[in-house]
């Protein structure tokens, strides 16, 4: 993912809303924008330095009008539907307007501006007139983009509110991944995320589920894993959305000092839960190459979620964050002669499932100040 951009080279500008009609013909008079003109009309728009949250564009244009240019119209939509208005708050428009400055200039705001979405983009020049009113010129052709995932900068912020709320932390000593009778049978071929013959649960890339500027979706590879336990028992719980046989794995096999862990994401689902996902990746690995400058890293023995330290003894002893459900993503293949399958007692909750699970986009808990 290209990281965040400084602006300094290039003139920052608030977009300030501007009530425009139909690209084609002129606007009405209440709008503010006369007949068009024959100013120069934006060509070869170029988009730059994208982030999940701003961009930068330039344009060619002749040099017939220029000196008369006082501003630019942006007209500015989700691909999805390039008639329809989608941004998250019902009272920003659409077209933008802001004052000419030196180009590039740096298009930024979160208001109006989602991670990892397509949108077009159109470019417009204007003159104000004395009475108040713009001459506009014809609108440049339409581009599209799309803006990137967040950076690290956003994870942090998101990791400092899962921590806000992480609670003290539990003893465990197992993970454990709930799936499907078939899945754990040899013969079965019915799952791309197993290799029957070898007997091998294999990483397959994470969905959509969560934060929607999070770079783990849709990218990155692993086998989810959960370890959270039940407060009375202090044993894994015999229920499971996703289920009824689980695998059962000791905590030092998958999580010791060759293991790196990450923050992968915080969110929750319109409820009262939130979830937590971190990411082990065995030191060196293709995981962690992939995690490496992406994720937050965390202390291995020292972190709010997820802990492995040292005992006097030489043991390893292995806690988790009580007030947040953990999905831990374990980067490479587990071999399933190092743990036990068995079927649990209780029920298939299908109603707490995170698969492609939408984040709450009006959670103050979970969100930050940029596209959810």
């Amino acid at each position: 993912m290209e990281p965040p951009h400084s602006s300094m080279n290039s003139p920052s500008v608030e977009l300030k809303s501007l009530q425009l009609c139909d690209r084609e013909g002129t606007a009405s008079a209440d709008s503010g924008i006369g007949d068009v003109d024959d100013l120069p009309v934006p060509q070869q728009i170029r988009i730059s330095n994208i982030t999940c949250d701003s961009f930068k564009i330039s344009w060619d244009m002749d040099g017939r009008g220029r000196d008369r240019i006082t501003h630019y119209f942006i007209d500015l939509n989700k691909k999805e539907n390039r008639k329809e208005n989608k941004f998250k708050h019902k009272d920003v428009p659409t077209k933008l307007v802001a004052k000419a400055v030196p180009l590039p200039m740096t298009v930024r705001g979160h208001w109006f501006l989602s991670p990892r979405t397509e949108y077009t983009v159109s470019v417009q020049t204007a003159a104000k007139q004395p009475d108040g009113d713009y001459a506009v010129s014809q609108w440049s052709e339409i581009i599209e983009f799309c803006t990137a995932d967040y950076s690290t900068v956003h994870l942090n912020q998101l990791l400092q509110k899962a921590e806000a709320i992480a609670g003290r932390m539990l003893p465990f000593t197992v993970f454990y991944r709930n799936q499907q009778k078939e899945y754990f049978q040899q013969a079965s071929p019915s799952y791309r995320s197993r290799d029957a013959q070898c007997r091998r649960m294999l990483p397959s890339v994470k969905d959509n589920s969560g934060s929607h500027g999070s770079p783990i979706s849709g990218k990155l590879k692993g086998i989810f894993f959960s370890c959270n336990t039940e407060f009375n028992t202090g044993k894994p719980p015999q229920d499971s959305p996703y289920g009824p046989f689980r695998f059962q794995i000791q905590a030092d096999i998958l999580f010791n000092h060759n293991t790196n862990i990450y923050f992968g994401d915080f969110y929750c689902m319109y409820t009262s839960y939130h979830y937590v996902i971190v990411v082990l990746a065995p030191d060196g690995s293709d995981g962690d190459a992939f995690c490496k400058g992406r994720l937050p890293v965390l202390d291995r023995s020292n972190n709010c979620f997820l802990s492995c330290t040292n005992e006097e003894d030489g043991s390893l002893s292995f806690r988790h964050a009580q007030d947040v459900i953990l999905e831990v993503i374990y980067t490479e293949p587990v071999d399933l002669s190092l743990g036990t399958v068995a079927q649990i007692s209780g029920h298939q909750l299908m109603s707490q499932s995170t698969v492609n699970a939408k984040k709450d986009p009006s959670c103050k808990i979970c969100n930050i100040s940029v596209g959810r």
